[in-house]
C-alpha cells in the first residue's frame, strides 16, 4: 500500500459520513501520487497526514430574532485549514446545505488555489447553515451582527481574513464589517475582503471570478490553437461568478447561448443579451424565470439540469459543487464541447472528470480556473496595508497576469510528471509543492 493509499484508507474510515470532503480528498491525494512518489521523505515527516487535517475547527451556535420576534438559531463553524504560507483566507458561506463536510472540502481546495496565485495566503473557509433567501434585510442583518459576536475573536490581518461566498456578498461583509468594528474598537480594514469600495474594497473584485475564468479559458484554448472568439458558451450559475463570465465571454467575441440558475434555464442559439440579463441576476428578488417572462425571444427550460444537452463548444459550470454529473459530461461531449473550465468549486463530479479527461476534452479544475477571485482578494489586502486604492485597469491588468501564470504552472507540473496537458493533475501538484516546502521548512511542533 502507497503512502497516498494509506491517508485516504484513514481518511475514509475516521471521516465515513463526510462524502464532499472524502471527495476532494480523494481527487488531490489521488493526483499527487506522483510527486507523493518522488520525495519519500514527506511519508517520514507525516506531511500528508497533517495536510490533510484542517488545523483548527470552530463550531458555534447563532441565536437570532426574525422580525416576528421569534428567537432563531443556527450553526455557525470556521475551518481554518492551512497556514503554511500565510494567514487564513477564504470565503464565509450562508447556505443550508453548509455543514463541516463542505467546509473541510472547501478549505483543502482553497488551500491549493491560495498556493496557486502566488500570493501569501493559507486556506480557510467559514459560514452557516442560514439561508438568506426570502429573509428581510433586517433579519439579514441581525444574523450577521450575531454571527460576528463570535466570529470577530478568531480573525486578524495577519490571521484569518474572510471574504464572501455564496450567500455572502457586499451587503452581508459590511454588516458583519461593522459589528466587527464595534466589537474590536478599530479599523482593520485587511481582516475582511470582498468590501464596499467606500471602506475599502478594491475595485475589480465583484468581476475577478469570472473575467479570471476567461482568462484561463483563453490560455487553455490557445495551447490547442483555439481562440475564444467565435465560440459557443453555455454558463451554469448566473450569480456573480456566471453573469461576469458571460460578460467577459463576450467582450472576447464569444457568444454565450444558454445560462441557467436555480429556477431553470434560458436559450438562444443566436446569443442571450447578457447586459439585459445583468440587472436581473445582480437584483435579489428576481431570477431568470422573471428575466424570461419579459423576454420572449429566449427560451426558458424550468429544469436547469437540462442545459447541458445543448450542443457547444466551452460549459464553464459556476453554480455549485457536484451540479455536473457522468450523464451530463456525455451529453455535452454528443454536443462537441471541447473545453470545460469550473467557475464553481468542485461542480464536476469524479465520473463527469474522468470522462472529460478520457475523451480528451480540456478541462481545468475550479481551484485552477476560479481562482480570480480569491487572487483579487489578495490583492485588496495589499492596497489597505498601503492605505491605497488601485485603478480597476491596474487590478484586472494583475488579474490576467496571475491567471496566466496559473495556467502556465499547472501545464508545467503537468508536462514534468509525464502528464501531456492535464490540468487536473498539473494543478494540484503545483499548488501543492509550494505548501509542502512551507510545511517542511516549519517542522512539527
Amino acid at each position: 500500500m502507497t503512502y497516498v493509499q494509506k491517508i485516504l484508507e484513514k481518511l475514509h474510515r475516521e471521516n465515513p459520513h463526510e462524502a464532499e470532503f472524502l471527495q476532494a480528498a480523494t481527487g488531490i491525494l489521488t493526483a499527487l501520487e506522483p510527486v507523493v512518489e518522488r520525495n519519500p521523505q514527506w511519508e517520514e515527516a507525516g506531511l500528508l497526514e497533517r495536510f490533510v487535517e484542517p488545523e483548527r475547527i470552530i463550531c458555534f451556535r447563532v441565536p437570532w430574532v426574525d422580525d416576528a420576534g421569534r428567537v432563531q438559531v443556527n450553526k455557525g463553524y470556521l475551518v481554518q485549514f492551512n497556514s503554511a504560507i500565510g494567514p487564513y483566507k477564504g470565503g464565509l458561506r450562508f447556505h443550508p446545505s453548509v455543514n463541516l463536510s463542505v467546509l473541510k472540502f472547501l478549505g483543502m481546495e482553497q488551500t491549493l488555489k491560495n498556493s496557486l496565485t502566488s500570493l501569501p495566503m493559507g486556506g480557510g473557509k467559514g459560514g452557516s447553515d442560514f439561508d438568506p433567501k426570502d429573509k428581510s434585510e433586517a433579519e439579514i442583518m441581525r444574523f450577521c451582527q450575531s454571527f460576528m459576536c463570535e466570529l470577530y475573536r478568531h480573525l486578524g490581518e495577519n490571521s484569518e481574513v474572510p471574504a464572501g461566498d455564496i450567500g455572502v456578498g457586499a451587503r452581508e461583509i459590511g454588516y458583519m464589517f461593522g459589528m466587527y468594528k464595534r466589537l474590536k474598537g478599530s479599523f482593520d480594514a485587511g481582516v475582511f475582503t470582498g468590501k464596499g469600495y467606500s471602506y475599502g474594497g478594491s475595485l475589480g473584485r465583484p468581476e475577478a471570478t469570472g473575467y479570471g475564468l476567461l482568462f484561463f479559458l483563453r490560455e487553455a484554448l490557445a495551447v490547442r490553437g483555439e481562440s475564444v472568439r467565435g465560440k459557443k458558451i453555455i454558463i451554469s450559475g448566473a450569480g456573480n461568478v456566471g453573469i461576469h463570465a458571460a460578460e467577459k465571454a463576450v467582450s472576447m467575441g464569444a457568444t454565450v447561448i444558454a445560462m441557467s440558475d436555480s429556477t431553470g434555464y434560458i436559450y438562444n442559439p443566436n446569443g442571450i443579451e447578457v447586459d439585459k440579463v445583468k440587472p436581473y441576476k445582480m437584483n435579489r428578488k428576481t431570477s431568470l424565470a422573471d428575466y424570461a417572462a419579459a423576454n420572449p425571444s429566449v427560451q426558458f427550460v424550468p429544469d436547469p439540469r437540462q442545459m447541458w444537452q445543448i450542443p457547444c463548444d466551452v460549459a464553464l459550470p459556476c453554480a455549485t459543487q457536484n451540479e455536473l454529473d457522468e450523464a451530463s459530461a456525455e451529453a455535452l461531449i454528443r454536443g462537441g464541447v471541447m473545453a470545460v473550465c469550473e467557475g464553481a468549486n468542485m461542480p464536476s463530479t469524479p465520473k463527469a472528470i474522468e470522462c472529460f479527461r478520457r475523451n480528451k476534452i480540456i478541462f481545468a479544475p475550479g481551484k485552477a480556473a476560479n481562482a480570480g477571485g480569491v487572487a483579487v482578494s489578495g490583492l485588496e489586502m495589499s492596497q489597505n496595508s498601503q492605505r491605497l486604492h488601485w485603478t480597476k485597469e491596474e487590478v484586472l491588468a494583475k488579474l490576467e497576469q496571475i491567471m496566466i501564470t496559473i495556467h502556465n504552472s499547472c501545464l508545467s507540473a503537468a508536462e514534468e510528471y509525464g502528464y501531456g496537458q492535464d490540468y487536473v493533475i498539473g494543478a494540484n501538484i503545483a499548488g501543492f509543492l509550494k505548501v509542502a516546502d512551507a510545511m517542511m521548512a516549519e517542522g512539527v511542533c
